[in-house]
């Protein structure tokens, strides 16, 4: 096993190699619960193989930058559901796959909430994504547009399949940002940095941001966790991103 993972690490696939990895550990575990073995020899090797390196997306954090890159959206001349997709990445900062796989039944305007299915998630976990009243309005300007299909991205090709995963990221290159300057997650990272500037409880920004939990039952059962806070998180978002696309010098602490 060792050798056919130095294999694949020796070409520079590391990430590969610790997938192999984790596959073979699972299937040890199969045969152990069928009784076919006695134990998992994959986790000898723990530490074999070099870490994986962390993923760096580039993101706008400079009020300025920020400032500039709402205005560029605003005015994007581009399809009009890719501006609703800036506009949305922006405002909700889920995960790219996240937002371009949305499904129109998971929207409750009543409720002002999205509820995004345990499957989608990275962590298995059902999330909701509270919405602003700039999101909500944003989502029924594309209504009529796609509201009668599945997804509310549907790709221009093949509409029973979500947008292209290079849809957001092609947007923001027309707008002139190289992909060293902002990315589609890059929205994820703004967010973060700056709610967590300007006082909001970190632990409803990793909620929002549907961060890894430690203990994965007990993510499942707390998904709904700082929701009341984190409602007005989300519209004191949309509201300070709106400021800073006028123009607005302002400075918007977290307020009770």
């Amino acid at each position: 096993m060792l050798a056919a993972l130095r294999r694949t690490e020796s070409r520079g696939a590391i990430e590969t190699a610790h997938r192999a990895h984790q596959t073979c550990s699972q299937v040890f575990r199969y045969a152990i619960a069928t009784g076919r073995a006695e134990r998992d020899p994959s986790t000898d090797l723990r530490g074999a193989l070099p870490p994986t390196r962390k993923k760096h997306h580039a993101s706008l954090t400079n009020i300025k930058a920020v400032s500039e890159l709402m205005r560029a959206i605003d005015g994007y001349q581009g399809h009009f559901a890719t501006k609703c997709a800036l506009r949305l990445a922006a405002l909700l900062f889920v995960r790219p796959g996240e937002l371009r796989k949305a499904e129109w039944s998971e929207f409750n305007f009543d409720t002002a909430e999205w509820r995004i299915p345990a499957e989608k998630m990275k962590m298995r976990v059902t999330h909701i994504v509270p919405l602003s009243a700039q999101a909500i309005s944003i989502l029924r300007e594309l209504q009529p547009l796609t509201g009668q299909r599945k997804f509310v991205f549907p790709c221009v090709r093949t509409p029973t399949r979500p947008m292209s995963e290079n849809t957001v990221n092609a947007g923001l290159r027309r707008l002139g940002y190289t992909k060293e300057e902002m990315t589609g997650h890059g929205f994820r990272s703004m967010a973060s940095t700056l709610l967590n500037e300007q006082g909001w409880n970190r632990d409803a920004i990793e909620r929002q941001l549907a961060h890894a939990e430690r203990n994965n039952i007990r993510a499942a059962y707390n998904y709904a966790e700082y929701l009341p806070e984190r409602k007005k998180m989300m519209q004191h978002w949309a509201d300070y991103l709106d400021a800073l696309s006028r123009g607005t010098n302002v400075v918007m602490l977290k307020t009770a």
